[in-house]
């Protein structure tokens, strides 16, 4: 299928070359070295996509996008930028573009896309698009990382950025799903209403429904005044569930009529309250598991995943660690008052080698703990203390404890089972202060204690 297209770029030999690869697949191409000149060569030339670099001189590719939108909804804009942070993608995609790619790109990619947008645009010939403006910039939170499978996540926080839809972010513990719930509620129309997250196996079933739907007096013992639920107090902003496959049937059955109906009743009341949050639920367990056991309702299940987020775990995304640290040195900077700066280079290759089963939660931790260590500028590598780094006591006859494991016996099991066994040893088999150190549920706990066979003082 071919069409018209437009490459905007101030860089010469990237804009003939796209040119030239768009030309020889058989779609009429013409170029421009500025937004100003793209806008004065878009109505004479009619182009069905517009392809543009972000940053040039004059006025930017969002700036000449949010021109586009305005005066031909339907005219599709692909965004290229060698700036891959969260902020940029999100405000492309928010701002309606129908794609934002990282520099460098591959020609055939573009060509692909392209091809793509075109296909869709012939599906939809008839339905105009109707996109609104850009939204302004906001101070959404910092999800960090230029895998290719972050910069797709960036992508859905800037679309869910424009709607209502319910979503399931999925993701082992600590990979930052509440980050993505809170930068899809700071980037929406609606950021300045509430955001309330909840970690559903921190409470009891009574006591989450009393939280979420509020409760009336004299409901249950010691209920001696009427309380608002979070849903009510939410008003129109984001309700969180965190590890909403933990929670039981009967739980899952009144919220699943909160997503039908929109409607709740506080325990213990009789008359009805109305709910405009928004629900993004998030969880570390496989979902179709728990709906083929029966644990987890499948109706609700689908309810949930009307958008489903996958965040990789951060072993899988290697290359993001260094950005990763810099942005949570700067974080634990204001948190502690410590003028760390900078990371050693051995200090680096030790983090990049960790296998981190505690994922992005566990890296902070780290880091924290080196950051208050560490006496000058720069973390080194005696300041790290990682997973399998600990030093494990050693039994009185000088034996080796019959846990470890010989080096070439090494898995992400293993790592995972000596490393929660050596916090539950340290807390002196205290359940509860060890899925605190971790950085995980009390009831996650439990399952790494029931799988590995772990002792428990």
């Amino acid at each position: 299928m071919n069409g018209r297209i437009l490459v905007v770029d101030d860089e010469e030999g990237l804009r003939e070359a796209l040119a030239e690869k768009l030309r020889h697949s058989g779609h009429e191409v013409e170029t421009a070295e500025s937004a100003e000149a793209a806008l004065s060569r878009i109505s004479r030339f009619g182009p069905d996509m517009v392809v543009t670099d972000l940053m040039m001189p004059g006025l930017s590719g969002l700036q000449l996008l949010e021109r586009v939108h305005r005066s031909i909804p339907t005219l599709d804009v692909v965004v290229m930028t060698g700036h891959e942070d969260m902020s940029t993608a999100v405000d492309a995609m928010k701002a309606g573009a129908f794609d934002y790619l990282v520099k460098p790109v591959r020609l055939a990619q573009v060509d692909d896309l392209v091809t793509r947008c075109l296909k869709e645009q012939a599906l939809n010939r008839m339905v105009a698009s109707g996109e609104p403006d850009a939204a302004p910039p906001s101070t959404a939170p910092r999800v960090v990382g230029r895998d290719p499978r972050m910069i797709e996540i960036y992508k859905m926080i800037g679309v869910l950025a424009r709607n209502r839809a319910t979503v399931l972010i999925r993701g082992e513990t600590g990979t930052g799903k509440e980050m993505v719930a809170r930068a899809i509620h700071s980037n929406s129309a609606h950021s300045d209403e509430p955001f309330v997250a909840v970690n559903c196996t921190a409470l009891s079933e009574t006591l989450l429904e009393s939280e979420l739907f509020g409760h009336v007096k004299g409901a249950f013992t010691g209920a001696v005044s009427s309380r608002r639920g979070y849903f009510e107090m939410a008003g129109s902003g984001t309700i969180f569930l965190d590890e909403i496959g933990d929670t039981s049937p009967e739980f899952q059955t009144k919220l699943l009529r909160v997503l039908q109906e929109r409607t709740f009743y506080p325990v213990g009341g009789e008359s009805p309250k109305r709910t405009e949050a928004r629900v993004i639920a998030a969880t570390h367990q496989p979902m179709e598991t728990l709906v083929e056991e029966g644990s987890f309702r499948e109706d609700l299940y689908f309810r949930l995943r009307v958008v489903e987020i996958d965040v990789p775990a951060l072993r899988e995304r290697r290359e993001d660690i260094a950005l990763l640290a810099d942005a949570l040195l700067e974080r634990i900077r204001g948190a502690t008052g410590s003028q760390v700066r900078h990371i050693g280079p051995a200090a680096m290759r030790r983090l990049k080698d960790h296998p981190w089963p505690g994922n992005v939660r566990e890296l902070e931790n780290a880091l924290t703990r080196a950051a208050i260590l560490a006496r000058g500028a720069v973390i080194g590598d005696e300041h790290l203390s990682l997973g399998l780094d600990h030093p494990v006591a050693q039994p009185a006859t000088g034996a080796m404890d019959e846990r470890a494991e010989k080096p070439d016996d090494f898995s992400l099991d293993t790592a995972v089972r000596k490393h929660v066994q050596l916090v539950i040893d340290r807390t002196g088999g205290n359940k509860s202060e060890a899925a605190r150190v971790l950085g995980i549920s009390r009831s996650r706990l439990q399952r790494y204690v029931d799988r590995f066979d772990l002792q428990v003082p």
